[in-house]
C-alpha cells in the first residue's frame, strides 16, 4: 500500500460514526418540544399537536416512508380523564425498508413518547415542560432516523412517537391493539426515555446508559458491544432495571410477547414530572453519545440474522416469553 493510500485508509477508518448526530441537533429538538409554546404537551392538547406536526415535518425532511400514501398519522380520539377535555390524537410513525429479501418483512419499533403533563393552575411556573421526560428520547428517535437513511439495513426499522404515555401508555397500547406492521414480525422494540439529563439522583451518569429489563431478554447484549467504540457503557442498576421495565411504553409491546426494553440514562432526577424539567438542564454532549450508541446498537440489530429472545431462565419473564409463544402459535410445552 503506498503512502497516500494509507493515509486515506486512516482517514476512512478514523471518520466519526453517525457524524450527523451532535450536541446541538439533540438540543434543537429538545429546545422546541419542551418550549413554553407547546404548554407541556398535554394529552389531548394544542400543544401537543403542535408536537406531532413537528415530529412528521422531521420525518418527512430526513426521508422516512409514511404510513399511508400522505401521512405519517395515525389518529385516535381521547378524552383526558384529569380536565375531561375530549380531541384527536396522533401516533406518529415513518419506516425505513429493509434491503434483504429474507429480512426486509420483519421490524424492529424506536420508540419514545412525546406527550407529557400539560399545564396547571396555580402560581408561578405551570408549565410541566417534559424536556427530559420525554422530548429526550423523541429527539433520540428524530436523530437516530436519520443517521440510519442510506444505510441499506437489512431489517425494516419503524419509527414511533407516542401520545398519551403519561396516560397510561395510551399510544402505545393504541398501537399494539391496531399494528401498521404485524406484531408475529416484529422483532424487537428499542424505547428512548429520559435520555437527555446526566443529574440521576444517585450522583451523576455519565457516558452509561441503562435497559429496563437487563436480564429479561438478550437484546442487552446487542447495545453493550455498539456502544464501546463511543465510550459507553451499558448497564444494569441493580436496583429499579426491573420495576422501571413496566413505567414506558416497552411494556405495551412486552406484554404482547415482544422482547422490548426502555433506554434510558437517569431513572430519577431532580424536577422528575415537575415544571423544572426544562431543555437548559438537560447534558447534550453526553446525549449526542448515548445516542449514536443506541443508533450503532439499532444497526446491528437490523443487520443481525438472529432475533433477540427472553431469557427463559428469568421468572420474571415467564409471561413475557408465553405471551411470545402464544403470538407466533407455538403450543405450550406439558
Amino acid at each position: 500500500m503506498t503512502t497516500a493510500l494509507a493515509i486515506l485508509s486512516l482517514a476512512s477508518f478514523q471518520k466519526p460514526a453517525f457524524p450527523t448526530i451532535t450536541p446541538e441537533s439533540c438540543l434543537s429538538h429538545i429546545r422546541f418540544l419542551a418550549s413554553d409554546l407547546l404548554e407541556g404537551r398535554g394529552t389531548p392538547s394544542r400543544g401537543l399537536d403542535l408536537a406531532a406536526e413537528y415530529i412528521a415535518s422531521q420525518f418527512q425532511s430526513i426521508g422516512l416512508a409514511p404510513v399511508s400514501e400522505k401521512s405519517y398519522f395515525v389518529t385516535s380520539e381521547f378524552t383526558s380523564r384529569r380536565n375531561s377535555i375530549t380531541g384527536k390524537v396522533h401516533n406518529v410513525i415513518g419506516v425505513w425498508r429493509g434491503s434483504d429479501p429474507k429480512l426486509k418483512d420483519t421490524y424492529i419499533l424506536v420508540t419514545a413518547h412525546y406527550d407529557h403533563l400539560g399545564k396547571r393552575e396555580g402560581e408561578g411556573d405551570q408549565i410541566w415542560n417534559g424536556a427530559n421526560d420525554d422530548a429526550s428520547g423523541t429527539s433520540g428517535v428524530i436523530e437516530i432516523a436519520r443517521a440510519l437513511k442510506s444505510l441499506g439495513l437489512k431489517r425494516s426499522v419503524v419509527f414511533v412517537c407516542f401520545w398519551g404515555e403519561e396516560a397510561g401508555l395510551q399510544g402505545s397500547r393504541a398501537y399494539v391493539q391496531n399494528p401498521l406492521f404485524p406484531l408475529k414480525q416484529t422483532i424487537a422494540n428499542v424505547n428512548l426515555e429520559q435520555i437527555g439529563r446526566t443529574d440521576d439522583d444517585e450522583g451523576p451518569r455519565v457516558s452509561e446508559f441503562n435497559l429496563t429489563g437487563f436480564d429479561y431478554s438478550n437484546l442487552a447484549s446487542f447495545f453493550k458491544t455498539a456502544a464501546k467504540p463511543f465510550g459507553v457503557n451499558v448497564t444494569m442498576h441493580p436496583k429499579l432495571s426491573a420495576p422501571y421495565f413496566s413505567a414506558s411504553d416497552n411494556a405495551a409491546f412486552a406484554a404482547a410477547g415482544i422482547v422490548a426494553h426502555t433506554i434510558s440514562t437517569a431513572y430519577s432526577f431532580p424536577d422528575y414530572h415537575k415544571p423544572g424539567d426544562e431543555w437548559s438542564k438537560i447534558h447534550p454532549e453526553n446525549m449526542a453519545k448515548i445516542v449514536k450508541s443506541a443508533a450503532a446498537g439499532i444497526r446491528d440489530l437490523a443487520n443481525s440474522a438472529k432475533a433477540p429472545e427472553w431469557n427463559r431462565t428469568n421468572e420474571r419473564t415467564k409471561r413475557f416469553y408465553e405471551a411470545y409463544d402464544k403470538l407466533m402459535g407455538i403450543s405450550p410445552k406439558t
